[in-house]
């Protein structure tokens, strides 16, 4: 680990993130050593320079690049690695909201949908970011979002994923949707119109008190509600959905456990510069493991130095 990763831990004390801006970042030096790295194909030194790096350094890095050698440092990156430090290095390079849009493509790419992807994207992002993603989605891509999410869904589940990219926070009154909800509840099948409105529309503190008032009503767990009276890709997106109002650095946990490397690293380059630290929190309260071990048992060589400086440390 760099020393200097110190001085910007106390530069920016106040971030739940791990990976903080280096405080003694020059772009031109930095470029310099990533063309040598790259010249020996040294997987060691790019790991080390470009994880020690904010995103916003990263993107000058690779300006910067551009600049003195005319040539695209994604390029050169390919060229001299392979594999999963390949793919992780070249994901780390993308700006939040290219990842994002990057992450989603690929949850609809090729043969079926990974529909618990899409959610967990979906439920942890803001309507603000989320229509920023879609600008995103459309330059990258050249594609509408929203009319793509359209053709790889179907059904109910189409309808919740759309009304969560589109979500906007909508004043409502707790009672009234605690009855509402419950009311969805009566019939033999249960209606899901209402919990579609409901969880897209409201923040995530009206929710809560919601989700108490209806636990009361129904004497058991709102997941376990959505559990019995559910089926199919609606009930898996409700349950993303649910879990994610109550505590997503749990939910984004209980996913890493999976320690299959795309969820993985997905969960932890998009998390790593704003709450990585409170996924870490609820890893090792979930499985009393540390992340930072784990990663260790599942992973390894470069890939794995990678992984262990996005993570920074030992809980």
């Amino acid at each position: 680990m760099d020393p200097d990763y110190f001085k910007s831990y106390e530069m920016c004390w106040g971030t739940l993130g791990t990976v903080r801006p280096f405080s003694n970042f020059h772009p031109d030096r930095d470029v310099s050593e990533i063309q040598a790295a790259l010249e020996k194909k040294d997987a060691v030194n790019l790991v080390r320079i470009l994880t020690n790096r904010s995103n916003a350094q990263r993107q000058l890095i690779a300006s910067t690049f551009e600049e003195m050698t005319h040539k695209e440092l994604v390029t050169a990156l390919k060229k001299a690695l392979s594999g999963d430090v390949e793919v992780l290095l070249l994901e780390l390079l993308m700006t939040p909201l290219q990842y994002d849009a990057h992450r989603l493509q690929q949850a609809m790419a090729g043969l079926g949908t990974d529909e618990e992807t899409l959610m967990e994207i979906l439920c942890t992002r803001s309507g603000k970011q989320l229509q920023e993603i879609t600008s995103s989605y459309k330059q990258f891509y050249n594609k509408d979002l929203e009319k793509e999410l359209k053709g790889e869904t179907s059904g109910d589940f189409a309808k919740l994923v759309v009304a969560l990219l589109n979500k906007e926070n909508v004043a409502g009154v707790a009672q009234k949707d605690i009855e509402t909800l419950k009311a969805s509840l009566g019939g033999k099948k249960a209606d899901v119109g209402p919990w579609i409105n409901i969880l897209t529309s409201r923040d995530s503190d009206h929710l809560k008190t919601v989700f108490m008032g209806l636990e009361l009503e129904n004497g058991q767990m709102v997941a376990e509600t959505v559990e019995k009276r559910f089926s199919g890709d609606i009930r898996l997106g409700l349950k993303v959905l649910v879990q994610c109002i109550e505590a997503p650095d749990v939910y984004l946990a209980k996913r890493i456990n999976s320690m299959k490397t795309s969820i993985v690293q997905g969960i932890m380059v998009s998390h790593s510069e704003e709450d990585l630290l409170c996924i870490r929190a609820a890893y090792i309260k979930l499985t009393g493991t540390s992340l930072y071990t784990a990663l260790q048992e599942h992973f390894k060589g470069e890939h794995l130095q990678a992984l262990l400086a996005i993570c920074r440390s030992e809980d």
